[in-house]
């Protein structure tokens, strides 16, 4: 990759027609390791959320010893990057074919279900290959409710009765049980962790079978940028989080037990922007080239408000509008439908037209996964940049969200690993 000092020199060097990704390896590996510091337990980092092979040997070399997977090519990728790191098969539901890969191909001996079918096939394979079911650890998902720009209960998890029942049957069957939820992806509330390791406790109580630990998923929230009109609640701190989290755990009697987690966003979000270039500013409108079938589905379907930042192009010489006001522009993206359109705005100066360039920031987390071919745009360049996107303060920060979270861990719960 090319290296630059920061994003706006990239973009004045290179001035990219097409998207130019930024990533600062820098602040991956502050963030991978200030969760680690601060987590009291195990940090499975989820491959889903990043899983460029860059992303993962960074995360790994930052001290990340296990790997959220859900496909075989996750994997495949985590292998790559990591041979000697431990790989949770966390996807509740699965290919017969994958479970066998995951257990006689990669040695994977821990893996989520929520439902009897899908322990059905589990117990199958490991039969059929003579494994021993006392060396494989089955987590039982259950349901949770609570706040987050992506709520995932609608799709997974056992409600408590189901989750009891099929514990009981894992066990009887010579399998190690544990517990597991998912709150959602960039949880809005704290109490929502509160609440499902209560519905895991009561889950605990009821089955009455020993347990390997507790796995509380991810959904711990990354800084992003802010509506200046209050239209948005903050994200927990995750620091506070994580200390509200283990003060939970101590309530309901889980310190006796190994506690999983399996963060992405919180890790990766900030060490990835995108510069893109405005192709026709029509009023408030900006006409861009990248969208929501590219780099931008969270700030479509996530409720996230992404910082942006404008970096004028020195050739025009001549603009509308006031240079010190910001003002929220609509933001359409680059392909031919109209659905390619930003549900949140971005806050730039008056002054930003066509030709411009524009960073947006904190794009690491979902952006690289879920953009898409279509229409046949694909971004796909990428440059090395050294200094956080927050410190490149020459000119108006377009509402971006500075705050970053601290590096002190608090006191590891008693019974756990730090």
């Amino acid at each position: 990759m090319q290296r630059f000092e920061t994003g706006r020199q990239a973009a004045l060097a290179l001035r990219p027609d097409h998207p130019v990704y930024c990533f600062r390896p820098s602040v991956l590996a502050a963030d991978t390791r200030a969760f680690l510091q601060n987590f009291p337990g195990k940090t499975a980092y989820a491959v889903k959320t990043n899983g460029e092979s860059f992303v993962l040997a960074t995360v790994a070399k930052a001290g990340v010893t296990a790997f959220d997977v859900a496909s075989p090519a996750e994997f495949a990728a985590a292998r790559e990057v990591a041979p000697a790191a431990e790989q949770l098969y966390m996807h509740p539901v699965k290919a017969q074919s994958d479970i066998r890969l995951a257990l006689e191909s990669y040695g994977i001996r821990t893996l989520a279900l929520d439902h009897p079918d899908e322990f059905e096939k589990i117990h199958r394979v490991v039969q059929a290959f003579d494994v021993d079911p006392g060396a494989v650890s089955l987590f039982v998902r259950i349901a949770t409710r609570g706040a987050a720009a992506y709520e995932l209960s609608k799709k997974f998890g056992a409600a408590p009765k189901e989750a009891i029942e099929l514990m009981q049957r894992v066990h009887r069957q010579g399998y190690r049980v544990g517990i597991c939820f998912h709150v959602g992806s960039q949880v809005e509330d704290a109490d929502t962790y509160g609440s499902a390791i209560a519905t895991a406790a009561q889950v605990r109580a009821q089955a009455k079978v020993p347990l390997v630990g507790l796995d509380v998923g991810g959904g711990f929230p990354a800084p992003y940028g802010r509506d200046p009109r209050g239209s948005q609640r903050p994200v927990p701190d995750p620091v506070s989080l994580i200390g509200e989290i283990g003060r939970d755990l101590e309530r309901h009697g889980f310190t006796d037990l190994p506690i999983v987690a399996e963060p992405g966003r919180v890790i990766v979000a900030r060490s990835l922007s995108v510069i893109v270039r405005v192709m026709l500013r029509d009023g408030k409108r900006l006409y861009i080239n990248d969208g929501i079938w590219g780099s931008l589905s969270d700030s479509w379907t996530g409720r996230i408000t992404l910082p942006a930042r404008l970096i004028p192009d020195p050739a025009r010489r001549r603009r509308a509008g006031k240079a010190g006001v910001l003002d929220d522009f609509r933001i359409c993206g680059v392909t031919c439908d109209s659905v390619d359109i930003l549900s949140r705005p971005f806050w730039l100066p008056e002054t930003v037209d066509t030709g411009d360039f524009i960073e947006i920031g904190h794009i690491g987390a979902y952006s690289l996964s879920l953009r898409t071919r279509f229409n046949g745009f694909y971004p796909d360049r990428f440059v090395e940049v050294s200094h956080p996107f927050e410190d490149d303060r020459d000119g108006l920060e377009g509402f971006a969200n500075v705050e970053t979270w601290g590096e002190v861990a608090p006191e590891p719960l008693s019974g756990q690993d730090g």
